[in-house]
């Protein structure tokens, strides 16, 4: 199938062509036939299956007819790079349209938003937060509201912006087309679907498992290690790009810095940034101006960058769909890529809960040269937790690394990086997993 089939507009049928669209990805295939009925849509699809062309293409193509300079398409992203990411596709797919499109978060003034809604736009994508202050300072007009789109709803239930999505729906028209998009679909966001949602068609793309190409392994490592146990495995691993995923912001801000201080060269992504250091670290990701970006799980909903080599799981994640979209980052279009995840004992539980969800048992390792018995430091600090009986004057020393004889994930290194080791498993009578052939060290 082909663009032309869907008969969009002609002139949103030219930024197709402009854009170098030829045919449509699986999601868009099935989801615009039924968003350009005016059918409410729920669709369950990853980052990177060009979900976001399959509500942007129809919406263009309705808002071609009827009345200009008032807001009739209301997209509501978590984070302020998704919302860049999708108005820049309304700007590149629209460019021939004539309709105007604006996006709305917080982190930046308020008044230039103000002035160019009063000039009238058709498109507004907005983070929910910013979007209740203009509701409630009567600086937006949502009624004459044809179409609203939530995308990825779960991030922003995890976010805990689902009551401001059930506030923002109160000042909008009831008559409307609904389209709620979402990598996974837990309980709360199935409710939400039911509610606002009417006789939905459903689009879900492919599966939740991650791609074939990808190489799992778990570093079983004491908390106050993980740091110097990465810095390890980074020495001995040829890697293009890397995403590392931690749990806080502040983790991730202290592990960029620690990175960068080792000599790479790095940058995080976290909330408590300007939006124009947002946009600088994850530009200077793409292009390759760093070759490691650390990220929380909520920055790096917006990351959509086909060469990472590796992901790397600082801190386990809460679900095992968060683990299967994280690692989803790397091993596209047909590449291998690996996926190591840092795990404490007290991430038993939820590696239990992924290995049920992938169907297999990940690999253990260990890192050859490594020292697993430094105890932890006297000083509590963001990365080494706090001892459990804080009465006694030392802590107790962190457990040991796993059992099994020592091995590293090492491939070969770029000339006068130390030589890896070879890969051996982390207990008797595991097969070592087969290694991917080298990867330039260089940054693209």
């Amino acid at each position: 199938m082909e663009f032309p089939k869907f008969n969009l507009h002609p002139q949103v049928a030219a930024g197709v062509k402009a854009a170098g669209y030829t045919s449509p990805t699986p999601i868009q295939q099935q989801a615009i036939p039924s968003v350009m009925a005016g059918c409410d849509v729920m669709g369950l699809a990853q980052t990177g299956t060009g979900k976001t062309a399959a509500f942007v293409l129809p919406i263009l193509h309705r808002l071609m007819q009827g009345e200009r300079g008032r807001v009739r398409a209301l997209i509501v992203a978590p984070t302020r790079e998704l919302a860049e990411q999708i108005n820049e596709s309304i700007n590149q797919l629209g460019r021939q349209t004539r309709l105007r499109s604006i996006t709305v978060y917080g982190g930046v003034g308020v008044n230039p938003q103000i002035e160019k809604l009063k000039q009238g736009v058709e498109i507004v994508v907005a983070c929910p937060g910013r979007l209740l202050d203009h509701i409630n300072q009567g600086t937006i007009n949502l009624s004459k509201l044809e179409v609203l789109v939530l995308d990825e709803a779960d991030q922003m239930f995890d976010m805990g912006f689902l009551p401001d999505i059930r506030r923002i729906l109160k000042h909008i028209p009831q008559e409307r087309q609904t389209l709620l998009f979402s990598a996974t679909m837990p309980d709360d966001i199935r409710r939400l679907a039911h509610d606002i949602l009417t006789e939905p068609v459903t689009v879900q793309v492919g599966n939740t498992a991650p791609p074939v190409t990808v190489t799992h392994a778990l570093y079983p490592v004491s908390q106050h290690l993980k740091t110097p146990l990465l810095l390890e495995l980074l020495r001995h691993t040829d890697t293009e790009s890397v995403l590392v995923f931690t749990r806080t912001k502040h983790r991730a801000k202290r592990l960029g810095e620690q990175l960068e201080k080792a000599g790479y060269k790095a940058a995080s992504l976290q909330g408590n940034l300007s939006q124009n250091r947002r946009q600088a670290a994850l530009d200077g990701f793409r292009d390759g101006t760093y070759q490691i970006l650390v990220a929380t799980d909520i920055a790096a909903r917006g990351i959509d960058v086909s060469q990472i080599s590796h992901v790397v799981n600082y801190d386990i994640p809460d679900t095992a769909e968060a683990y299967v979209h994280r690692i989803g980052r790397t091993g596209r279009a047909a590449k291998s890529g690996d996926a190591f995840t840092l795990v404490t004992s007290e991430d038993t539980v939820m590696v239990r809960t992924i290995e049920k969800k992938l169907g297999a048992q990940l690999e253990r390792r260990t890192v050859e040269g490594f020292d697993y018995s430094v105890p932890a430091p006297h000083k509590d600090s963001e990365f080494a937790r706090p001892p459990r009986e804080p009465q006694r004057r030392k802590p107790q020393a962190a457990g040991q690394g796993a059992g099994g004889g020592p091995a590293t994930p090492a491939k070969s290194g770029a000339a006068g990086r130390p030589q890896p080791h070879a890969v051996k498993p982390a207990h008797p009578g595991a097969a070592p997993t087969a290694r991917h052939p080298q990867r330039s060290t260089r940054a693209r």
